[in-house]
């Protein structure tokens, strides 16, 4: 069974570093579909600069082109904190044996030890982290407790991934963007143009809705 691939994230605004991410993964990791799970109330960081509403909509425009990507608003709809474990045990109990496999990108997995109950996270999915092209992740590169976790986990072999429902964490290589949420916030906030570097559609709806305006 093809592994479900879990994007989760503020996505304020989302932009073509998100996309090439969830693309480049489904490609290397041989995903059936990738699912884009906005978060709703994100717990450990300062609130999303626009309404749950919005961040849901621009990802749905972001996506529509692209049968292989799906849209999940639970968290935005339930206006609860959005834990990644939480969701991840729905996930868990609707998918049932399906492997599931949460992505992220390097510098999110190296801070995994803050998260919310996060050796539960290996239980419930495999992790795919996205690194630069030349950098391995190795156990020397990890924290310790993080390292720990990790021992007997790491692999980079897409197949490894379909074994198991959970448990694996898979290295897999990306194109390297130099584009932010927190750049294009700001840009926008001071009326420049954030013309490709995000899609057209979300570019629109956020001119349309005069989001990021100071």
């Amino acid at each position: 069974m093809r592994p479900l691939g879990l994007l989760g994230g503020t996505f304020d605004p989302v932009h073509y570093g998100h996309l090439r991410l969830a693309e480049e993964a489904r490609e290397a990791l041989d995903l059936d579909e990738v699912r884009w799970i906005p978060a709703g109330r994100p717990p450990h960081r300062q609130a999303p600069r626009v309404a749950a509403s919005h961040r849901l909509e621009m990802v749905r425009q972001a996506v529509a082109g692209n049968p292989a990507f799906t849209v999940d608003d639970a968290e935005t709809a339930s206006g609860e904190p959005s834990y990644t474990v939480a969701t991840l045990e729905r996930l868990r109990a609707e998918q049932g044996a399906r492997p599931l496999l949460l992505l992220m990108g390097a510098d999110a997995f190296l801070g995994l030890a803050a998260w919310h109950r996060w050796r539960d996270l290996f239980a419930l999915a495999h992790i795919g982290v996205a690194t630069r092209p030349g950098v391995e992740l190795s156990p020397a590169d990890l924290p310790a407790e993080l390292a720990a976790a990790c021992a007997g986990r790491l692999d980079d072999a897409p197949d490894a991934l379909k074994t198991a429902p959970a448990g694996r964490v898979v290295r897999f290589a990306m194109t390297p963007l130099a584009i932010s949420a927190s750049l294009l916030r700001a840009r926008l906030a001071a009326g420049r143009s954030a013309r490709y570097l995000l899609p057209d559609p979300v570019r629109e709806y956020i001119d349309r809705q005069q989001l990021y305006r100071n």
